[in-house]
């Protein structure tokens, strides 16, 4: 497959969609009320209904709805979600909460860490992939891990240790160093509602006479694993593929930075894209993180129609076992992915005007020669 080069530039690309930027409080509203609704009923399902497979579609349903105000929150974060600064700090320090999410926390690692240094090895640290030396030189207990962790079936796990734990609740002064004040009482207000949640649950196994350590998995610890290994997996997907390019050198990076050729546009049959609220829509969420989620599917398909070079990839499990497979380790010096035996998997990896390999995606408005 050969990519061919555009001339539109970030700027060019940024301002086609910036129309899109349209914050609605009413949709907003409707939106959060939504997702609330459904969060509660599928609590009240964990606690009320008999059979354990009920409970435990209950629990799933509470781990989907996680998410799903999990992206409103993250958007109230850009300041998209609402048109008010102040509505948007409140409702999304609130949405975050049943995600155990730190607002102030996210805020920094997230927009000023992720965005601004997407895929630059040192400045995001978000699914960044090791070299082979890298990983040579790991003790045997961590080279599990990290076989673990992109074997498929690890996304949770990482989420939870990688990301959650180490940078989104008390981070220390190694893993932050610049950490304030608020910080730690956004991780206090974090750890008072999970207190409250559980506290909420035993309260429940008293009053229906059940098994509190049956509710507890139930209600709490296995939404929060389901919420785990979907937003792992969500995030690994947006930035990692045969095709995308991860950078060690600022220089090259900053030559190549374009806003959307870091990142992955998943598409989905039937458009189930909105079960996630458009996470998904990715690179146009990169090139403007002020477009809410209520709109960034129309910016996403008006950036593809652009000419841009949107790499998109239609989803299904071939596509999911072939990233998995593929894509273990990285090649920094030559821009490709190999296995964890350093045996190459992918040709150079996308910049503007690079190659690619031809793995079943494509990229909008260019042609395989």
């Amino acid at each position: 497959m050969r990519i061919l080069r555009i001339s539109n530039t970030r700027v060019d690309l940024k301002r086609s969609i910036r129309v899109f930027r349209n914050a609605s409080d009413r949709v907003a509203g409707v939106l959060v009320g939504f997702d609330v609704a459904v969060l509660l009923i599928g609590f009240a399902g964990a606690i009320v209904l008999n059979h354990w497979l009920w409970k435990l579609a209950a629990g799933a349903l509470m781990g989907l709805s996680i998410a799903r105000l999990f992206v409103i929150g993250h958007d109230a974060c850009h300041q998209s979600f609402f048109t008010g600064r102040a509505m948007n700090r409140i409702v999304g320090m609130m949405v975050f909460l049943p995600s155990l999410t730190t607002y102030s926390l996210w805020e920094a690692g997230h927009n000023l860490g992720h965005h601004v240094f997407t895929n630059l090895r040192g400045r995001d640290y978000v699914w960044t992939p090791l070299g082979l030396d890298e990983f040579a030189a790991l003790p045997p207990w961590r080279k599990r891990l990290e076989r673990f962790y992109r074997s498929g079936f690890g996304f949770g796990a990482y989420y939870f240790i990688e990301l959650w734990w180490k940078h989104l609740f008390f981070p220390n002064e190694a893993v932050m160093p610049g950490r304030k004040p608020v910080h730690r009482r956004d991780s206090w207000l974090v750890s008072a509602f999970a207190a409250f949640w559980i506290a909420g649950v035993f309260v429940s196994a008293s009053l229906t006479e059940q098994s509190a350590a049956g509710l507890f998995f139930t209600a709490f610890v296995w939404p929060l694993f389901c919420w785990s290994c979907l937003m792992g997996a969500v995030i690994y997907f947006h930035h990692t593929h045969p095709q995308v390019t991860w950078y060690q050198c600022p220089d090259e990076w900053e030559a190549n930075r374009d806003g959307i050729s870091t990142t992955v546009h998943v598409t989905f049959r039937g458009h189930l894209g909105w079960l996630v609220n458009n996470i998904m829509s990715h690179p146009a969420h990169h090139l403007d993180a002020r477009i809410p989620c209520y709109t960034i599917d129309q910016a996403q398909r008006a950036l593809t129609m652009s000419g841009a070079r949107v790499l998109e990839q239609p989803f299904s499990w071939r596509y999911v076992h072939d990233t998995v497979q593929r894509c273990k380790l990285y090649d920094y010096d030559n821009r490709r992915w190999t296995d964890f035996d350093g045996r190459v998997t992918s040709a150079v990896g996308r910049g503007p005007g690079g190659e690619v390999a031809g793995d079943g995606s494509k990229t909008s408005n260019v042609m395989a020669g």
